[in-house]
């Protein structure tokens, strides 16, 4: 689609505007099924729980992985959680680790993750900030392998 042309009576230049358009490459070109982004978990008792269930640590974060019971009322869903600890760093660094996790993991949980799990990743001091963005994912997929095998 081609941008509109300037009207030739010069009614442009004068203060009336012609509607603006703009084009957008549609992502069913690049992701023909899209998949539902993971939902957040806000309340305590939901890591308290994650943190009772399985845990697999890796170089640039620890994972904690639980399936939710049938008397769970929160949906099917994936959910996914963040945290860091102040060993991690001052308030920018963590932010800025728990970003990090949070891209990561909406990338890689839909793909990997399982409908029905509430995952928390939780940073590491020095490591999640500065690892390289590639390793993190491949750090994300080992560590759900290893949940989901055992």
């Amino acid at each position: 689609m081609t941008p509109p042309e300037t009207p030739k009576d010069g009614s442009a230049a004068q203060g009336t505007r012609s509607p603006a358009v703009s084009v957008c490459i549609s992502d069913s070109l690049t992701h023909p099924l899209p998949r539902p982004q993971p939902d957040v978990i806000a309340k305590r008792r939901d890591f308290l729980a994650a943190a009772r269930a399985r845990r697999q640590g890796t170089k640039g974060m620890m994972v904690q992985g639980r399936k939710r019971h049938a008397y769970d009322s929160v949906g099917d869903g994936i959910r996914m959680g963040f945290t860091c600890s102040k060993k991690v760093g001052n308030a920018v660094s963590r932010n800025r680790a728990k970003r990090r996790l949070r891209e990561v993991a909406r990338m890689i949980l839909p793909v990997h993750g399982r409908t029905g799990w509430d995952y928390v990743l939780i940073g590491r001091a020095g490591e999640t900030a500065d690892r390289p963005f590639d390793d993190l994912k491949n750090d994300l997929i080992y560590a759900l392998k290893k949940i989901h095998g055992k």
